[in-house]
């Protein structure tokens, strides 16, 4: 991702991020540009450009804030957990009920945004997620409480599949229910995946 010019007045925000997202969840990818984002906000073309390169710049300056904001959520609510298991259910409703709260923001990250460009920014990395979910991978280690034998990295991967498949299915069906929701459809599948062999 190329970097911000100057930061981004948050008055402007406001007004900026919620149409943008707006346009990329209502239509294609391609078929949105920064004269088309000018025209929804009231903000001119050399305004937008005074901060950003290009409408990629743009949008995905917009996916790593609000995805950040879902990293300090994952956060605020497993401090003081200390049962694993109730851990990570609390991480998985965290993240679904963020996207339920921002459902603009789901379909533009997960179906919108051309897949090989969001793997070229930095936004695709999730990188707090990841260090979240190292954290309590690690200590549920030291206590025994999954299995040692997985490596990090496939929790990892479990977790973003999962949360991932529901994203696309949901859309896929019309946003017709609430993420939050479909929890209880997966969770004991993922547990039996994560829990220690000893326990099956």
């Amino acid at each position: 991702m190329n970097t911000i010019k100057t930061d981004i007045p948050e008055k402007l925000k406001s007004r900026l991020y919620p149409a943008v997202l707006e346009q990329f969840s209502k239509h294609d990818f391609h078929d949105v540009n920064i004269r088309d984002i000018s025209k929804v906000t009231g903000i001119s073309t050399a305004t937008l450009y005074k901060y950003f390169d290009s409408k990629e710049e743009l949008l995905f300056r917009i996916i790593d804030e609000k995805l950040n904001e879902l990293g300090d959520l994952m956060r605020l609510h497993i401090a003081g957990l200390v049962n694993t298991k109730e851990i990570f259910r609390k991480l998985f409703w965290v993240t679904m009920d963020f996207f339920d709260r921002n459902p603009e923001l789901a379909v533009t990250t997960f179906i919108t945004v051309p897949l090989k460009r969001f793997m070229e920014s930095g936004t695709w990395r999730r990188e707090k997620e990841i260090d979240i979910l190292n954290n309590v991978i690690d200590k549920a280690k030291e206590r025994g409480a999954v299995d040692r034998d997985i490596d990090n990295r496939y929790y990892a991967d479990i977790y973003f599949m999962i949360a991932h498949r529901h994203i696309h299915n949901w859309y896929f069906h019309g946003r017709k229910w609430n993420l939050a929701d479909t929890i209880h459809d997966f969770f004991d599948f993922f547990w039996k995946i994560v829990k220690p062999m000893a326990e099956m």
